[in-house]
């Protein structure tokens, strides 16, 4: 028999480096226990597991768990699954970016991500980069957030927050803020 249908062979080769399960057959890339072993030593093994496994909840946080990358080979559903996305986010902020257009105009998801790290809010729908508490939040880390927020570039305490958190910002602040 070949080594690589054998499932014993396939699970010791993958819990040692997840990315080798591109090389198996896929009648193991659809076995729930090899794909585990993969993810869990490298989350974004996910992308060769079997469509149905892409679709497992468990599968899936546990190689967003590993590498936050993970979750752009979720399937559509549970890149739109609140729980999921809130635990790639509070893993790493840059996960809003994988995430559905629905979970981007998530109040909460975004929040979490621009209470982190301002700069996500780039990828948070335009209606949520137009909400003030969400851009006031993202400035409070990240001045040029601002960039994102036309709407609210000539709102004074927009203005203040991200201009007191950086400076250079100055340049993306409407004509009557400029001096």
């Amino acid at each position: 028999p070949e080594l690589k249908t054998d499932k014993e062979v396939v699970l010791t080769v993958v819990s040692h480096n997840g990315l080798l399960l591109q090389y198996a057959p896929h009648e193991l890339k659809a076995d729930r226990e090899v794909v585990l072993a993969a993810v869990s030593k490298k989350g974004s093994a996910l992308k060769y597991a079997s469509r149905e496994l892409s679709a497992d909840r468990e599968v899936v946080l546990t190689a967003i768990n590993n590498n936050i990358k993970a979750l752009k080979y979720a399937s559509p559903e549970l890149k739109a699954d609140r729980e999921v996305v809130l635990t790639a986010v509070n893993n790493d902020i840059k996960a809003l970016y994988y995430a559905s257009p629905e979970l981007k105009a998530d109040k909460e998801v975004v929040l979490a991500a621009v209470s982190k790290k301002g700069s996500t809010l780039q990828y948070a729908s335009p209606e949520l980069r137009a909400e003030r508490e969400v851009v006031l939040t993202a400035l409070s880390n990240f001045g040029r957030a601002l960039q994102c927020t036309p709407e609210l570039q000539s709102d004074r305490e927009v203005f203040l927050t991200g201009f007191n958190n950086d400076i250079k910002k100055l340049n993306n602040a409407t004509p009557e803020f400029r001096i």
